[in-house]
C-alpha cells in the first residue's frame, strides 16, 4: 500500500451541491417495490451459472417470499435465459400478480431478441441500459455525450415499437442510465429526459427510471444526495417510478439503498444475501428485515429463513456467512457471559410483562418470526458465564436455578470447557449438573422412605423419620425441627455427625398440570465453612426438597 494514496486514488466530487437536502429528516415508513435481481445480475456473477433447474427452484422460492417483480434472465445473451424465460411462459408458472422482467442492452438484435422471448406474457418488464458515466464514454465506447443519448433514444423507440406489436402484453419499460453514480448529474437527467420524450408515461403506465450505483464510489450520503438531486428535476414525476440498484464495493450497499429511499426511491433492485459482481449488489434480506425490525411491514416473508438460505446456498454455490445479518447461524447466538446474563435477564423480564413488545438485550429481532428456535441463543464455551449456563438448562430441562447455584455450575462447566478446549453443548451441560449435583446414579447417601408429618402440640415442632441407605446399609433416622427440611437435617446431623447448615432454599414447578415435577434447590454450609449445593426432581416437591437436602449431603463428604 502507498504512504500517500491520494497520489494514485482521487476523491469522488459529486459536482453538485445540495444543502437544502431533505432526506435526512425523513423515515422509512413503507416498504419500497422490490425487484429480485438473483436470477440475472447475481446469477452473472457466479463461477458456475445456474441451469435451469437451480434458476427453476430459485424462482419458485423468490415467488414464495413475495417478490412481485423478479428479474429472470438476459435472454438475448444466452440460450439458457432465453429457454428458462420460455419455460416460465409456456408452463404458466408466473402468478398473476408477478411480472417478470429481462435486461437487453441497447442493440438492435438483442431488443428483437428479448421481446420473442417475452411473447405471451400477461406483464413483462423490459429494462434496457447503457452506460453513461465519463470514464465509461471515453474508455470503454469512445463516445460524445450525444452518442450515448441516441443511442438509448433508439433502443427505447425499438422496445415501444415491439411492444406496439404484441397488444395482449401489459408491457413496463426500465431504462438505466448504467454509472449513474460516477455520472455528472445534469447529464444523467438530460438522457433520462430524452428517454420520458420518446416513452411518453402516464401515471397509469409509469416508466421506471433505475439510478444504479453501478461502482460504489462514494459515501452512501453522497448517493442519497444524487437521488434526492434527481428527484427534484425530472419532470413527469408522477409518471416516473424511480428504482435503485446498489452495489456494495465499500461495504455500504444497505445503507446507500436506505438513505436512497428516504431520499425518494420508489423501488430498490437487488439479490439474496446480497449476491453479486465483486462485493455484491445490495442485500435485500438485510434491507427487508432492517425494516421489519422498524415496525414496518416490508411485504417479504421470511417466516422460514433456514430455507431461504439452503436454497441460495444450493443455487448459488455460496455459502452465507455465519454472521450474515439475520440468516447467519451464529447471528442470534451469544458465547459472552454478560450478553448471556442480559439476554438471560430479558427473556425473564419479556415473560412477565406479556404485552407482546420485544424489548431485549442484544437482540433487535425475535428469531421465532424468522423460524429459528431459541435453542442456538446461548450457546456456552470457555467464555461463557452463569446466564449462559442456566439458561440453556431452562431451555431444555426446566429448571431455574438460584444465583448462587448458577455461579456454582458455571464454574464446573467452565472448567471442563477449558480442559477440552471445544464448545459445550447441552447434552455435555446435562451431563456435567447430573454429576455434579448427584441427579443419577448410586450415591453414599440414598433417600429410601421419610415420615414427617405431625406437629407435636408442645412447641410446634415437626417430627422427622426416615431410612437412608449409607454404603449399602439402610439406616433408620430421626430429628425435630419447625419444618420438614429443618427436621430432616436434624436427624441427618443427629445420625451421620455431618454438621451442615441450610442457608438457601429455593424450589419451583418444572412444567405446568396434574403431571407436574418439582424441582428443589438447596445451599449447605459445612462444619469446615464451605458451601454446598442440592438439587431435586420429583412429582412430591417435600420430597424433591429432601432429596436436595441428601444431594447436598453427598456432596459434603
Amino acid at each position: 500500500m502507498l504512504n500517500n494514496p491520494q497520489s494514485k486514488y482521487q476523491p469522488y466530487a459529486p459536482g453538485f451541491d445540495l444543502n437544502d437536502r431533505q432526506w435526512p429528516s425523513k423515515r422509512i415508513t413503507r416498504a419500497p417495490r422490490w425487484l429480485s435481481s438473483d436470477l440475472r445480475d447475481g446469477n452473472q456473477s457466479l463461477a458456475n451459472p445456474m441451469n435451469v433447474e437451480k434458476k427453476t427452484r430459485f424462482y419458485n422460492t423468490l415467488v414464495d417470499i413475495g417478490f412481485k417483480e423478479i428479474e429472470v434472465g438476459f435472454a438475448s445473451a444466452s440460450q439458457t435465459d432465453f429457454d428458462f424465460v420460455r419455460s416460465l411462459i409456456d408452463n404458466n408458472m408466473i402468478p398473476p400478480d408477478v411480472t417478470i422482467q429481462v435486461l437487453t442492452q441497447s442493440r438492435e438484435d438483442l431488443i428483437s431478441r428479448t421481446f420473442e422471448a417475452l411473447e405471451g406474457a400477461h406483464s413483462a418488464i423490459v429494462h434496457l441500459y447503457n452506460a453513461i458515466a465519463p470514464l465509461f464514454r471515453r474508455v470503454v465506447f469512445g463516445m460524445e455525450k450525444q452518442q450515448i443519448i441516441d443511442l438509448a433514444i433508439a433502443g427505447v423507440a425499438q422496445m415501444k415499437a415491439e411492444a406496439a406489436k404484441r397488444p395482449e402484453t401489459r408491457w413496463t419499460f426500465e431504462y438505466s442510465p448504467e454509472t449513474f453514480s460516477m455520472a455528472e448529474p445534469e447529464f444523467a437527467l438530460e438522457i433520462c429526459e430524452r428517454v420520458l420524450d420518446v416513452l411518453q408515461p402516464t401515471p397509469d403506465n409509469k416508466v421506471i427510471l433505475n439510478l444504479p450505483a453501478t461502482v460504489e464510489v462514494a459515501l452512501p450520503n453522497v448517493y442519497a444526495d444524487q437521488i434526492e438531486w434527481f428527484c427534484r428535476r425530472i419532470s413527469r414525476r408522477d409518471s416516473v417510478v424511480i428504482s435503485v440498484h446498489p452495489h456494495n464495493d465499500r461495504g455500504t450497499g444497505v445503507a446507500a439503498a436506505e438513505l436512497a429511499l428516504l431520499a425518494g426511491a420508489d423501488r430498490v433492485e437487488g439479490c439474496l444475501f446480497g449476491n453479486g459482481e465483486r462485493t455484491g449488489n445490495v442485500d435485500l434480506v438485510t434491507l427487508a428485515m432492517n425494516m421489519y425490525t422498524q415496525g414496518v411491514d416490508p411485504e417479504l416473508r421470511f417466516e422460514d429463513m433456514r430455507a431461504v438460505v439452503k436454497t441460495a446456498e444450493h443455487c448459488n454455490e455460496l455459502p452465507v456467512h455465519p454472521r450474515h445479518p439475520y440468516a447467519g447461524e451464529l447471528v442470534f447466538t451469544a458465547f459472552s457471559g454478560s450478553h448471556q446474563d442480559a439476554i438471560k435477564k430479558g427473556f425473564d423480564a419479556h415473560a412477565k410483562r406479556n404485552d407482546g413488545v420485544w424489548e431485549m438485550p442484544y437482540l433487535a429481532l425475535d428469531p421465532a418470526d424468522i423460524g429459528e428456535s431459541y435453542e442456538a441463543v446461548i450457546r456456552v464455551n470457555s467464555q461463557s458465564g452463569k446466564g449462559g449456563v442456566a439458561w440453556v438448562l431452562e431451555q431444555d430441562h426446566g429448571l431455574k436455578l438460584p444465583r448462587r447455584l448458577q455461579v456454582d455450575m458455571s464454574r464446573r462447566v467452565q472448567a471442563r470447557a477449558d480442559e477440552t478446549a471445544r464448545e459445550m453443548t447441552s447434552a455435555d451441560i446435562w451431563e456435567i449438573f447430573q454429576d455434579a449435583y448427584r441427579l443419577e446414579g448410586p450415591q453414599r447417601y440414598e433417600l429410601l422412605e421419610y415420615e414427617g408429618g405431625g406437629v407435636r402440640r408442645g412447641g410446634g415442632e415437626r417430627a422427622f423419620t426416615g431410612r437412608i441407605r449409607v454404603d449399602g446399609e439402610e439406616i433408620q433416622i430421626a430429628g425435630r425441627g419447625n419444618g420438614l427440611i429443618s427436621s430432616a437435617v436434624d436427624a441427618i446431623n443427629a445420625r451421620f455427625g455431618a454438621g451442615i447448615e441450610v442457608v438457601n432454599y429455593d424450589e419451583h414447578a418444572l412444567r405446568r398440570g396434574a403431571d407436574s415435577q418439582a424441582a428443589a434447590y438447596v445451599e449447605c454450609r459445612t462444619a469446615d465453612d464451605r458451601s454446598v449445593f442440592g438439587v431435586g426432581v420429583d412429582p412430591d416437591v417435600a420430597t424433591a426438597s429432601l432429596k436436595a437436602l441428601v444431594s447436598a449431603l453427598n456432596g459434603a463428604q
